[in-house]
């Protein structure tokens, strides 16, 4: 097997975060449902953009926040997404180029605008999304570069993005050349509503052996296996996946494989201000110690490390640096 010249290349939705802090009143009279992601056209993103608050632009993204989170390692990262050659894509250029990922996707000239996602966080710490994905929903199979996805350990797919026909087949592209380079393939549910759109598709993506590593939160799966019963849907995952990693807050994780099920804590936080990306920021962690050769309880340390500091702030983004923290408790050299 020839060298790696990433250690996890991230494909995903290149969405434009626009964060706002608000009261819960502003959700009732906007018609939002606190805590959920709505998807939304491109005239409820501008009514709602000239009704919130003063907000932070960051490039977003559930697989693109998980890719910054591995370069903060220090880990070596690359994103592939697709925006429009405008003023936002621009920004998502710049953000995710300066956080030190590598991104060359080529930007679209005519169609959608880039994706946005407006990140209303209430005092509680709690977020309700509105997202409109535009040109993210435009990945198609030539906006995988077989030779990148080849030199990457790990090829983390975003679940959101298994919507479009064409960037489902882009991920069977890229799943294809990381398998026939040797390399690992990840999966994240991402919601679990989209798990109730796709979930005989997701399931035949671990149980082919097309998706190695699947990343899920406690509701993704009870949605995967329809069961209010958390054991009986372990139980079944177990038979169904090579690896899995299920998150449950302030419970920690499971490392789930057929092997065993590995119980490791959550890392202490003193106060929750934004649970925005906790879930991404667990999966840099994980795959960053996965990708290092790392076994299963540092490496979900290290997911559990980098969680803890994403919630402590506002954003979807570390602010500290995870290598740094990574050092000072001894789970990176």
């Amino acid at each position: 097997m020839t060298a790696t010249r990433y250690d996890v290349i991230g494909i995903g939705n290149a969405i434009v975060d626009v964060l706002a802090r608000t009261e819960d009143d502003f959700l009732v009279r906007h018609g939002m449902q606190k805590g959920t992601m709505a998807l939304i056209d491109e005239s409820r993103a501008q009514a709602i953009y000239t009704a919130m608050g003063p907000a932070v632009e960051i490039s977003g993204g559930s697989a693109a926040n998980t890719i910054v989170g591995v370069a903060g390692f220090g880990a070596r990262a690359a994103f592939i997404g697709k925006v429009k050659d405008d003023t936002l894509g621009q920004v998502f250029a710049h953000d995710i180029r300066a956080a030190g990922v590598g991104f060359d996707t080529p930007p679209s000239f005519e169609g959608p605008s880039t994706a946005r996602c407006y990140i209303l966080v209430t005092p509680d710490g709690e977020r309700t999304m509105n997202t409109y994905l535009g040109a993210a929903q435009d990945l198609h199979p030539n906006d995988i570069v077989e030779e990148a996805i080849a030199a990457a350990a790990i090829t983390y797919l975003e679940g959101y993005l298994w919507d479009p026909k064409h960037a489902k087949d882009a991920f069977l592209k890229a799943a294809k050349a990381a398998h026939t380079a040797g390399r690992q393939v990840a999966l994240t549910l991402s919601d679990a509503f989209c798990v109730d759109r796709w979930r005989d598709e997701f399931l035949n993506l671990a149980r082919s052996g097309t998706v190695d590593l699947l990343f899920a939160n406690e509701a993704e799966m009870h949605s995967l296996y329809q069961t209010a019963d958390f054991d009986t849907a372990v139980k079944t995952l177990r038979a169904d996946v090579k690896l899995a990693v299920v998150t449950r807050s302030e419970k920690g994780c499971l490392v789930v494989s057929r092997e065993r099920v590995l119980e490791v804590a959550a890392s202490p936080v003193a106060r929750v201000v934004d649970t925005t990306g906790a879930g991404d920021l667990f999966a840099a962690g994980f795959l960053v110690g996965l990708a290092r050769g790392a076994d299963h309880t540092r490496a979900a340390k290290l997911g559990a490390l980098a969680a803890a500091e994403v919630i402590g702030h506002l954003g979807a983004r570390p602010e500290a640096s995870l290598k740094s923290l990574a050092q000072e408790n001894g789970l990176l050299t």
